[in-house]
Parts: C-alpha cells; structure tokens; sequence
C-alpha cells in the first residue's frame, strides 16, 4: 500500500541496520535479491531481509519525524513494541519476537526494529481463494485470538506506553475528539459540520461509564494483519494501534454494527461473547463512528488518491453517523 509515511531507505542504510542487529557477519553481499519491501501495510514501510546465513528477516521502520501523522499514530513504534513484549508475556498468542530495536535515531530519521520472518500467507490477501468453512474458522480463531489479548489487565485506560486514566469515558471521548480535531485542521470534509458530530458523541458517551476494568485492546486485528499457514494463525502482526480500554472496540466486533464489515458471527462465537446488550449497541455504534473518523481522515494524512476507496470509506462514515443518529 501507497502512503507518505512509509520510511524508505537505502541499500547501504539496511546494510548498516543489519549490522547493528545482527553484527557484521551477517550483512548480505552486494550482490542477489537479498531485499524486498513488504508492501500490504499502510503506515510503516517494513523489508525482508535475506541475512548472510540465509535466514529471512523484518526491518520495520516508523515513519519520518517531518510527515505529520494523526494524533493517535504518535508514537506507534513505542506503543507497538510495549503490545508485544506484554503479549508475549501474558498470553499465548502467537507473535513475531523482537530481535533487536533502535531509537536512537543514529542510522535513520526514525525509529526502527528487526523480527524473525513469519512463514505463512496473509489471510487478507488469502482471503478470496479461501471456502466459506475455512473463512469461517479463521473468523473463529481470530475470536478467540482477540478474547485472550483482552485477559490482559491493565491499571489506567489509555496508551500503553502512558499516561492513562481511571475513566474509559475521559480517554475515549478524548481519542474520538482528537480524530475530530485532526481532520477539522486539515479541512476535511465529513459531510456534516463537526459541531454537529461532536454534539453526537457527546449525547451517547453515558454509555461509556459502564466500562471499569481497563483491558488490553489490539483494536488493528483484522484479516490483514494476521498470517496463517496450514488452516492456523501462526503469527498476529502490526501492533501500534494497541491501548488500555473497553474489548468491545474491537476491530472483530465492527460488523455487529457496521454490516458492510461482513458477518460477525463465526468471530463472536470464537470470542465467547453472546448477543450485544442494547447498551453493548450504543458504545459498539460510537467505537463504530470513531473507525470511520479515523478512515476518512487518514485518507488526507497519507495522500490517499484511489476514488474507489475514498467513496468505500465515505459511505461507512455515512452509515455509522446513520445508526448513532437513529
């Protein structure tokens, strides 16, 4: 995927990542195919890398400190690498370890780490040649994926990386206005004024209150972001959007209110969570709202130019004012 944040570097600047990851025996020669840039993300640029020894890698580097990002993408890097040491220290869900990070910014403008390679297909891009039963377990699988990240407890709601706060209801109203504030100063049009969208928000956040545990939510889990080899997820991937908050947020519950999501029934009986509650509706309908936001906006941030998915992301926004509004 096309986008300005994505970070490119030189042959010789991975050279010397490689060398300060994994020492100077293992930078590739000069010669062969020994890089390639992994494209189906939207935000970091991330490349395989063929070491010396032959063994495959990730460098994935954040974006450069002159792009403007939205509030909620600053960073990313930080919050994703604190998602994978507490998923791999809490949980059993398969992830990519971190060989090495760097924030010095010695070698590049950003920040930037190495992982193992995952060997397996993206089940995104899998998806279209996949029967309806084994899209229907990898929904499952991804349920309970997500039902197990959200075991993890956390003390204040918020980013992971700090500060927090003991009410969901001041973060998240915080994050949504922030979307706000973000398209508001780049002159996105939202179809209606955002006086209008933030009296909305505002009318339904008493639903928020009933949320009082801060959990841990990935929030980014979709089919994309999960790579599966022989009908299992062996690896979940792209961690930077993760924070303390309310499971419900989930990227898996979205069709319970979203429809053009798909069907969110094989995800909610892998996740274990019965019919939503009519409360349960009005937070899904906000987190729903604030999703769209988020995809509108960013279409200005990263230069999106493609109409078909401009005109896609448009009309959830449509959709999702449609059912908070009615």
């Amino acid at each position: 995927m096309e986008s300005l944040t994505k970070n490119r570097q030189t042959p010789e600047t991975l050279r010397a990542m490689i060398q300060r990851a994994y020492g100077p025996d293992q930078v590739p020669g000069q010669d062969g195919d020994w890089c390639s840039e992994l494209g189906h993300g939207w935000f970091n640029v991330a490349y395989k890398i063929r070491l010396r020894s032959g063994a495959p890698v990730v460098l994935k580097i954040a974006p450069p400190p002159g792009v403007e990002v939205m509030t909620y993408e600053r960073g990313a890097m930080a919050t994703e690498l604190a998602a994978l040491r507490l998923i791999r220290e809490h949980t059993t869900v398969p992830v990519p370890a971190v060989d090495f990070a760097d924030r010095s910014r010695e070698l590049c403008d950003a920040d930037w780490f190495a992982m193992p390679f995952v060997d397996g297909d993206n089940l995104g891009m899998l998806r279209d040649a996949l029967t309806p039963a084994e899209r229907e377990s990898y929904q499952e699988q991804l349920g309970a994926a997500t039902a197990e990240l959200n075991t993890i407890r956390g003390t204040a709601f918020g980013p992971l990386t700090g500060p927090g706060s003991a009410s969901w209801r001041t973060v998240f109203t915080s994050m949504i206005g922030s979307a706000l504030d973000d398209g508001e100063r780049r002159g996105v049009d939202l179809g209606r004024s955002f006086a209008v969208l933030r009296g909305l928000i505002e009318s339904h956040a008493g639903s928020l209150d009933e949320v009082t545990e801060p959990r841990f939510v990935e929030w980014d889990l979709w089919d994309n972001n999960a790579m599966v080899r022989d009908g299992r997820i062996v690896a979940i991937i792209d961690h930077e959007r993760a924070f303390w908050g309310d499971p419900l947020i989930e990227a898996g519950f979205t069709a319970a209110e979203l429809p053009a999501f798909g069907d969110p029934t094989a995800f909610m009986r892998g996740y274990g969570h019965p019919q939503l509650t009519p409360s349960e509706q009005v937070r899904r309908r906000l987190y729903g709202l604030y999703l769209a936001l988020i995809m509108v906006v960013e279409t200005e941030y990263r230069a999106m130019t493609d109409p078909g998915h401009l005109d896609w992301v448009r009309a959830r926004l449509d959709e999702a004012v449609d059912r908070l509004t009615h």
